[in-house]
């Protein structure tokens, strides 16, 4: 097992990337705190990684929160004897066209998608750096290329790429890797509030691979990244889109 015994948080883990997510680290031998608004979900995951064998620590609440990651860190350590890995997932969608984007719009996408991402890398790097190792794997999107309609998940999912760059720059001298994984259109409930004519078009004028991604399918990716066969890998954003975004 690729993750034996390793102490893992993964947010947004009620369901969608990180919810697969969750499960391919259980599956590779890792202990797992997991955090999420939706309670139902998140006990449905936390059964699944029980299953499995793992110990599991789940908790309702928002990465927008400093209070409540700053407790979540506290009691993985505490409970579950460790902290290992990072997998920064949570986050949501406020799709609107700029001119018509509320203050309020765009303060939630940024809340959780970009400042939750740092309060919890900021939380986790400081016990990491004291003992020399972890990894760090955030999402960013590809999204970051700009999207029409979503000035605000565009901007924070930048942003997320950027502080991966930085934070990698910080950490790697402490034996901290810091990487980001990029999804494209992936088959998960937030691609579902599109319309089901863009999504076929999206398939089949889009993606060369001419289908959605899986979820399952990035977490492979951010298995690979947390585990010690990436162990020269640091500060990349992986793009995981079946081929739709390219840059030389």
């Amino acid at each position: 097992m690729r993750l034996h015994d390793r102490v893992a948080i993964v947010t947004g883990a009620a369901q969608g990337i990180g919810a697969a997510t969750a499960l391919r680290l259980a599956e590779e031998g890792a202990h797992l705190a997991i955090c999420d608004l939706n309670q139902q979900g998140l006990a449905q995951v936390a059964d699944q990684v029980q299953a499995l064998g793992r110990r599991v620590l789940a908790l309702e609440g928002s990465v927008a929160d400093r209070a409540f990651v700053q407790d979540m860190v506290r009691q993985t350590q505490e409970r579950l004897g460790g902290l290992d890995i990072l997998v920064n997932n949570a986050g949501i969608v406020r799709d609107v066209i700029g001119h018509k984007m509320s203050e309020e719009q765009w303060d939630q996408v940024i809340d959780v998608n970009l400042k939750g991402v740092f309060n919890c890398l900021q939380a986790c790097m400081i016990p990491m750096r004291e003992q020399g190792s972890g990894a760090i794997v955030n999402l960013s999107s590809v999204s970051r290329y700009g999207v029409a309609g979503q000035f605000n998940y565009a901007a924070a999912k930048g942003g997320v790429a950027s502080l991966t760059a930085a934070a990698a720059k910080e950490l790697g001298s402490k034996g901290v890797r810091v990487n980001a994984v990029a999804p494209g259109s992936i088959d998960t409930e937030m691609l579902m509030t599109m319309p089901q004519a863009k999504r076929e078009m999206l398939q089949k004028l889009v993606i060369p691979l001419g289908r959605l991604g899986q979820p399952r399918e990035v977490a492979n990716v951010i298995l690979f990244l947390v585990s010690d066969e990436a162990s020269y890998v640091n500060g990349q954003t992986i793009n995981v889109c079946g081929g739709a975004y390219t840059r030389i």
